[in-house]
């Protein structure tokens, strides 16, 4: 019956048959898309790699009502189009309930629609870029996750705080959505904090560049007093390791936005800025209060070979909400829920997680604290942990529904730092 059902609602336009009940199925298709394979699979095997572990472990105790989850990966280095056409082939299937979808923000944007058509959810579990939603609604899109706005005003924030004289800005991101957003987000945020700030270099180079001795030159050259970056991945690790030769942590301060997902495989100096894009880190106070969470941890460890980096962590977290809307869903339905059952569920959704929690707002967007600090030595693990640092609430950080983001960060101030906890009252 429940086949039957999502046979007949993948076929048939958007709103022109109601859902049907369902009987409890075999298993629940699960779709999971992220890079597995290229450079930016530095950043998405971990994503991978949490997935796998969640649903063994919830599949371990008993899955979802009963239901144990199959997961079917689809890695995004193919291309958008690809990617595309891989979810339009899932979502047609009636053995598939739910996409876990995407890393990239552009492939996001390009699937939203197509779930939106199908009427497949979508629970993004990256996809950072506020505009998912600026524009447009996606009845069936959610982002149990935060949005680059809240990201990237906590680092303005972060170093408005501990740093208010820096004032000569250089940037160095990568040349899409991802990398030219960060750079808006972020400047905008820092001239709203301190008018005389001013942007002497603003670099974006190619995904996948291999040698970055040209943009270090010109950074160098500029003698900015902070580098902000959003770099990730491979090109993370590469330009690390190039800046770190030519002396570039040692002359300005650093931010690196993404800069957890490195710290085990590069020799990052104390003191540089980094952040987990939202709360996802493994050593937090709240994550290492959460008995839950430190034996996901130890499970990873011992599975992988190394702790899991905060893409992990966002991965494990979305899929816990997806439990989460399905428990939900299970408890108002008469019998096994439908998507549109499940849609329903993960509407204004609020569900503790390995690291803090998430709230689903109104227009699908999650609201998320975002966790800053900086770059320190430890005697209990050979790579830098994360100290100094500063837990903003969601709340307070995200802009309202419904207001542009942009015209939100212009209404900053200082006194609007001078509001959030300061940098190492996170403890």
């Amino acid at each position: 019956m429940r086949r039957f059902a999502a046979t007949l609602a993948a076929a048939l336009v958007a709103g022109s048959v109601p859902a049907l009940a369902q009987d409890k199925p075999a298993d629940i298709g699960m779709g999971v898309f992220t890079f597995t394979s290229g450079p930016a699979a530095a950043y998405g095997m971990p994503g991978r790699n949490a997935a796998e572990l969640m649903i063994e472990q919830i599949n371990a105790d008993g899955g979802i009502g009963g239901v144990p989850i199959k997961p079917t990966y689809v890695d995004e280095a193919q291309g958008g189009e690809g990617v595309v056409s891989e979810f339009r082939r899932l979502a047609e299937d009636p053995e598939m309930d739910v996409m876990v979808a995407a890393l990239s923000s552009g492939n996001c944007m390009a699937l939203a629609p197509v779930a939106d058509q199908l009427q497949m959810p979508m629970v993004t579990w990256n996809c950072d870029t506020h505009q998912l939603f600026l524009n447009e609604t996606h009845d069936y899109v959610f982002r149990p996750n935060s949005s680059t706005i809240p990201e990237f005003v906590a680092y303005a924030a972060y170093l408005s705080a501990t740093d208010p004289e820096a004032t000569r800005i250089a940037i160095i991101n990568p040349d899409y959505a991802f990398g030219h957003d960060a750079a808006q987000i972020f400047t905008g945020a820092m001239k709203a904090f301190n008018p005389d700030v001013e942007v002497v270099a603003e670099l974006f180079p190619k995904l996948g560049t291999a040698s970055f001795n040209t943009e270090i030159s010109r950074i160098a050259a500029a003698r900015p007093d902070v580098i902000f970056s959003n770099l990730w991945g491979g090109d993370l690790e590469n330009f690390i390791r190039q800046a770190s030769a030519r002396g570039l942590f040692r002359n300005s301060k650093v931010i690196l936005a993404l800069g957890e997902s490195v710290l085990q495989r590069t020799d990052l100096p104390d003191g540089v800025i980094v952040g987990v894009l939202g709360d996802g880190w493994w050593m937090s106070p709240d994550a290492q209060a959460n008995e839950e969470t430190k034996a996901f941890v130890a499970a990873y460890k011992e599975k992988f070979g190394e702790y899991p980096v905060f893409p992990a962590m966002k991965m494990a977290n979305t899929i816990l909400a997806v439990k989460a809307a399905y428990e939900k869903a299970i408890e108002a339905s008469d019998g096994w829920p439908t998507r549109d059952d499940l849609r329903d569920a993960l509407e204004g959704l609020q569900v503790d997680n390995l690291t803090g929690s998430v709230t689903i707002r109104e227009d699908h967007d999650g609201l998320v604290d975002q966790v800053v600090g900086v770059t320190e030595p430890t005697d209990d693990y050979d790579f830098p942990i994360i100290g100094e640092m500063a837990r903003y609430p969601a709340e307070k950080i995200t802009p309202p529904v419904g207001e542009d983001p942009m015209a939100w960060i212009g209404t900053l101030s200082p006194d609007f730092v001078s509001s959030l906890p300061a940098p190492g009252s996170y403890k």
